[in-house]
Order: C-alpha cells, then sequence, then structure tokens
C-alpha cells in the first residue's frame, strides 16, 4: 500500500474541505453586508450627481448660467475634500455603524435643501456643505471592507459595491427623467425641486438601517461562531503583513499614497465629465424630451455595469490589478474623444458615452484594490481618505472648466479634449509607477 499517496490525498481533502469552509464564511459576510452598502452607496451616487439632470431645468428657472453651474457642482468637492481625512478617521476610531448611519442621514437633508435654493451663493454654499456631510462615506466603506476581506477576496466586493455607480445611472436617468417631467407644477414647485426631495429621501431611510444592522468588527459578529471569527481574523492579519504603510505619518509621507491620488484624479475627471455633462450631451442631439433624455443616460450605465462585473472577475482570477486599471481608463479617453469629434452623430455620440461609462466605472473597483493592498490600519484610514479627498478635488475642477470652456466657446469639445488627455495622463502614471502585483497570493 502506497501510504504516502494516501497521506497526500487526505491533505488534499482536508485542504480543499478548509477551502470550501472559508468560502462559505466569506459568502456570508458578503450576503450580510453588501447587499446594504451597494444600496447606500447606489443612493449616495444618485444623490451627488442629481444635479446633471436638474441642471436641464434649474439653469433657466434659475436663470444660472453654465459657468455657475459648473462652479456649484463643483463646490460639492471642496467641502468634500477638507473633511474627508478627519471624517474617516472619525470612523476608524468611533465606529463604522454609526458614523456611516450619520453621514447618510445628514447628507440626505442637505440634498433634500437644494429644493429651495434660488441664488447662485445659496446653491454654492449648499453644494459645500453637502460635499461636507458625505465626506468619508466611499473610503469608509472601502476601510471597512478590509477590516473583513482580505485582498485576494476584496476586489471582486469592492467591485460589487462600486457598481452602484452604474446602477445608479441605469436607474437614476429615467427615474429623475420621469420625476422631473411629471412632478412639474404639484404644490407650484418645479420638476427639479421633486427631483431633490424625493431622492434624498432613500438616504435617510437606509442610515437607519446601517444604524441597527452593521457590525463594525468581526469581533461583534454573533452571528459567527467563534472559530469562524477567528478564521476570519487570521486571514486578516496576514493579510496585513504585506501592508507597508501602518501609521497616519507614514501614508502622508509615501510617495506612492501621492501618485495614487494623481491617479484617481484623472480617472475621476473621465467620471464626472460623464455623471455631470451626459444629460447635456444627449440634450446637445436635438433630444428635447427629459423623459427620453433619462432612459438615453441609462444605455451607457447598463452596458458599464456587465463590464465592470466581467473585469473585476478577470482581475481576481488572474490577481492582477495593474492593465485592469490602464485598459479600461485608455478606453474611456478613446470614448471622449468620439463625443468631442462626432458630436453630429447620436449613434456615434451614445457610442462614446458608452465607452466613456465602460472605461471608468470599470477602472474605479480596479484602482482601489491597489491603496487597500499596502495601507493597514490608521495609515489605511489616512491614507485612503487622502488619496480619495485629494483626488476628487477632480470634480470641482472638471465641471468648472467644462463649463467655463463651453460657455467660452460654445462647444463642449474643447472640454471634452482635456478630459482625455487627463485620462491618458493617468493610465501612463499606471503604468510608471505601480508594480505590476499587489494582490497577496
Amino acid at each position: 500500500m502506497d501510504y504516502a499517496s494516501a497521506d497526500s490525498s487526505s491533505e488534499s481533502a482536508a485542504s480543499r474541505a478548509a477551502a470550501d469552509q472559508a468560502d462559505s464564511i466569506y459568502k456570508r459576510i458578503a450576503i450580510r453586508f453588501v447587499p446594504l452598502l451597494f444600496a447606500c452607496y447606489v443612493t449616495a451616487y444618485l444623490d451627488r450627481v442629481n444635479v446633471g439632470f436638474a441642471k436641464l431645468q434649474m439653469l433657466s428657472d434659475l436663470q444660472f448660467s453654465e459657468a455657475v453651474f459648473g462652479l456649484g457642482a463643483g463646490m460639492f468637492f471642496l467641502g468634500y475634500f477638507f473633511f474627508e481625512v478627519p471624517s474617516n478617521l472619525l470612523l476608524h476610531k468611533l465606529g463604522a455603524r454609526r458614523w456611516i448611519a450619520r453621514i447618510m442621514i445628514t447628507w440626505s437633508v442637505l440634498s433634500m435643501c437644494t429644493a429651495w435654493v434660488t441664488t447662485p451663493t445659496q446653491f454654492y454654499i449648499l453644494r459645500f456643505f453637502l460635499g461636507i456631510a458625505e465626506a468619508g462615506f466611499y473610503p469608509g466603506i472601502l476601510l471597512y471592507l478590509t477590516y473583513w476581506f482580505p485582498s485576494h477576496r476584496r476586489g471582486r466586493i469592492v467591485a460589487l459595491i462600486t457598481a452602484g455607480n452604474p446602477v445608479s445611472g441605469l436607474l437614476g436617468g429615467p427615474l429623475s427623467g420621469y420625476l422631473m417631467a411629471s412632478m412639474g407644477g404639484t404644490l407650484a414647485m418645479y420638476g427639479w425641486q421633486w427631483l431633490f426631495i424625493l431622492e434624498a429621501l432613500p438616504g435617510i431611510v437606509l442610515g437607519l438601517i446601517v444604524l441597527k444592522h452593521l457590525d463594525d468588527r468581526v469581533e461583534d459578529a454573533r452571528w459567527l461562531s467563534a472559530d469562524e471569527r477567528a478564521l476570519v481574523r487570521r486571514d486578516i492579519e496576514k493579510d496585513n503583513t504585506v501592508r507597508t504603510h501602518g501609521s497616519i505619518g507614514a501614508a502622508f509621507r509615501s510617495p506612492r499614497v501621492w501618485v495614487l491620488a494623481l491617479i484617481l484624479f484623472c480617472i475621476i475627471s473621465g467620471s464626472y465629465a460623464l455623471s455631470f455633462w451626459q444629460p447635456t450631451i444627449i440634450k446637445g442631439l436635438g433630444v428635447a424630451d427629459i423623459t427620453v433624455i433619462g432612459l438615453i443616460s441609462a444605455i451607457p450605465y447598463t452596458v458599464a455595469l456587465v463590464s465592470m462585473i466581467l473585469i473585476s472577475r478577470s482581475a481576481d482570477r488572474r490577481r492582477e490589478r495593474r492593465w485592469h486599471v490602464i485598459g479600461p481608463v485608455l478606453f474611456a479617453a478613446c470614448g471622449l474623444l468620439l463625443c468631442a469629434t462626432m458630436s453630429a452623430s447620436p449613434v456615434l455620440s451614445v457610442l462614446g458615452l458608452t465607452m466613456v461609462a465602460m472605461g471608468v466605472v470599470s477602472a474605479l473597483p480596479m484602482f482601489w484594490a491597489l491603496p487597500t493592498a499596502f495601507l493597514g490600519g490608521a495609515g489605511a484610514a489616512a491614507g485612503i481618505a487622502l488619496i480619495n479627498s485629494t483626488a476628487n478635488l477632480a470634480g470641482f475642477v472638471s465641471p468648472t472648466v467644462i463649463g467655463w470652456l463651453k460657455q467660452q466657446t460654445g462647444s463642449l469639445s474643447s472640454g471634452l479634449y482635456l478630459v482625455a488627455g487627463t485620462l491618458t495622463l493617468g493610465a501612463i502614471l499606471v503604468w510608471a509607477f505601480i508594480p505590476a502585483k499587489l494582490v497577496n497570493r
């Protein structure tokens, strides 16, 4: 009898059983948290960018110029920038349950208040404070996931939650168009006012659910057995051994953190060029009905949702991140060039918008697998927030510059060329500075 072969078979069976047990545990964790966090992200992104749809009526009703809208849309990101790092550090200290609930409820109330602005100054101030209220939300979720999932499992989880971005566009476009078209005149209010009021309500409800349902740490998860909690803790501790920046100061001093912030700045420039200006681009194709604009705007996000899932699966299977960021970013740049050069063709313009959506939506979850692979502890809280807050200044720069250029030239093309170049720069930076392998095998 071949005892060595028998022992090898026994060890192989035990290894498979252990792997199956781990898969089962992480599946339970994902089922418990991911649907809720996904719904929160959909609501957050919808409340952040619905101003792009409101613009179709706000500008004429309030006599705002394109430059006023661009500056007001971007003011959100100044407040976001100044309070992102403090917010994420507070989440790390106080716990995700209370802090994410606080973020959601306060931003929803402020988003609702946008319905009653009447002057550019009021619009600027409210958008600034909306940014303060939401600061820390997305990086807080990313930080929260590092408490529960090791890096090789986290790429797909981040992608599932970040799918809230295209889903908010898929659902938000038709919903926003319908609300603005059907609610106008109700209780003597404009359709864009009802848009802000009604789309803010889900955030308040979800904030209360988070407060009751979310567990801050693995140690708090009484729905897992002691052995299951121990397995997750071991995986997280093993994952932490490959992270090189464990303190706040080290994260701030790391050149890699600042390079990542610049890369994300480039990607987000493309993301918000799409979010804030897509309704305007579609309207410029000769589409006058707001409901139809909403339906057409859902097309790019529908395709992007599929592409993001496929790319995230490919990245996790190959345990590779760099080229899964570069490819989508360059694809988005090509889409912007298509929109800029073929603006007279409805088919090619929508194709270009779809390429932009596919690229930026697919690149974002792949990007976030990079910093969470080497940042740990309080350094992760500070580093992730620093990257996100600095990069989200693109949300201020992109709509402000595009709005100014459109007002000066009468066309969106020059702004789209600029953002396409910015995306290309981001891809070059990823290729030049990010290691090919950052995922622990």
